[in-house]
């Protein structure tokens, strides 16, 4: 293997930016969440919220599926409180 194949390669393994604004985007998103649901003793939005944090981890490089999931996510946040 060449070094422009080799490049290329790495290339296509690495995320977008718009995969690494989502991830913190909703890593912040997840964390706000989760000191509030512990500060107000309410443990769904506290998982929630660390279902946000860790999410983008099991997801890959598929920035749509992040984004819908996160998405997902936040309105069952919202839709769901205790």
């Amino acid at each position: 293997m060449d070094e422009q194949q080799l490049q290329s390669v790495l290339r296509a393994l690495m995320p977008t930016p718009a995969y690494i604004f989502g991830a913190i985007l909703f890593g912040i998103v997840g964390f706000a969440a989760y000191r509030y649901g512990k500060k107000t003793a309410r443990a769904r939005t506290k998982w929630l919220g660390v279902a946000l944090m860790f999410y983008p981890y099991l997801i890959g490089s598929d920035t749509r599926l992040l984004y819908l999931a996160g998405a997902a996510l936040c309105v069952l946040m919202v839709f769901y409180r205790d």
